[in-house]
């Protein structure tokens, strides 16, 4: 993404003397440089949770979303979004917390296998990317040759009931709402294809109407006083003919051009406005609107099907890629690049 021509500058964060990064050190002179307060857009959990919890720090150089600067580490935090979902009444998987075995067996127990297996607080990993944010697990010894993998990992592992997927089960939820708490931009998604297959990133995803999943999320917002840009994920288990919550990002999801409209309107755009004290009216949402993210989506094909025509079909009539545009091709390069070295070091 660095190298996108629409890039106008690129910077690295600085180290703080315990060697964490400096949050502040970095954007503050970052801020002064540019001369005029803008909008910052967090694109991961530990940024969104940085911003607000130095609000009143960063609020000279930037113009930034209000709200409790304790909600987006609370819902980024699987263990805690697991209570709030509770005290809200939102469908959420039942979740233990695995502190020893003892935990373990009474996860099984209880919920049976597989078992979903999440790291709470993922943003504070010192794996060096050993281990996934979430996993499925199938047996007991899973479960504790992953925690023998993720030595160091920081937070708790959390291991949940899992929602057996059914097709189009998967959905999602991007919005943007104002200081009010109002949503003023919004789209529901659903996952076509994932990678991994059954616990990982979309790699498919069509703009669709879901009225249910778009009352949860619009009304959890509003009664958490929820101000910015959101993503939340859902599973509908026909059993309970319910969507559970299975993630709340209080930031950019990754798939978030998938909504954009024809009046060029999308969550990032729809914040900006907003920032700013700008207005524009959205257009009628663009229903049946494809995603694709072309590399994962091949790997995901090749692991389902041994073939690639579905992909390539499918990347014949998707409305957004992810990487490739032909007119700022660098990142795209880029992409393959990075794909084909991270094949190579997979083979070996």
């Amino acid at each position: 993404m660095a190298q996108s021509r629409y890039l106008a500058g690129c910077g690295a964060w600085k180290t703080a003397a315990d060697g964490s990064e400096d949050f502040l050190g970095t954007l503050l002179p970052a801020g002064q440089q540019l001369g005029r307060r803008a909008v910052l857009v967090p694109m991961d959990d530990i940024s969104a949770i940085k911003m607000a919890e130095h609000a009143a720090e960063l609020g000279d150089a930037f113009l930034l979303p209000e709200q409790a600067g304790e909600l987006p580490r609370q819902l980024a935090d699987k263990h805690a979004l697991s209570t709030i979902c509770a005290a809200l009444g939102v469908a959420h998987p039942d979740t233990r917390v695995m502190n020893g075995p003892a935990d373990l067996r009474h996860a099984a127990d209880a919920f049976g296998f597989p078992l979903v297996a999440k790291w709470a607080k993922p943003w504070l990993s010192t794996a060096g990317g050993k281990v996934r944010s979430t996993s499925v697990v199938h047996s007991a010894a899973e479960v504790t040759e992953l925690v023998d993998r993720a030595a160091g990992q920081g937070g708790e592992l959390l291991l949940q009931r899992y929602i057996r997927p059914t097709p189009h089960a998967d959905w999602f939820f991007h919005g943007y709402f104002d200081r009010d708490s109002a949503c003023v931009f919004a789209g529901t998604g659903r996952k076509e294809r994932a990678y991994p297959p059954t616990a990982g990133l979309t790699t498919l995803g069509r703009w669709l109407p879901n009225p249910q999943v778009e009352e949860v999320a619009t009304t959890m917002a509003s009664k958490l006083r929820y101000a910015g840009v959101l993503d939340m994920d859902f599973r509908y288990c026909a059993r309970d003919d319910r969507y559970y919550l299975l993630d709340f990002n209080p930031r950019v999801g990754a798939q978030f051009r998938l909504f954009h409209d024809a009046n060029g309107l999308d969550v990032v755009r729809s914040a900006y406005l907003g920032l700013t004290g700008q207005s524009r009216e959205s257009a009628p949402p663009s229903y049946g609107r494809t995603y694709l993210v072309e590399n994962y989506d091949l790997f995901q094909n090749l692991m389902k099907r041994r073939h690639g025509r579905g992909w390539w079909r499918s990347l014949r009539h998707a409305n957004e890629l992810a990487w490739y545009s032909k007119d700022d091709m660098k990142p795209f390069l880029g992409m393959l690049q990075h794909t084909f070295r991270r094949g190579l070091r997979v083979r070996k």
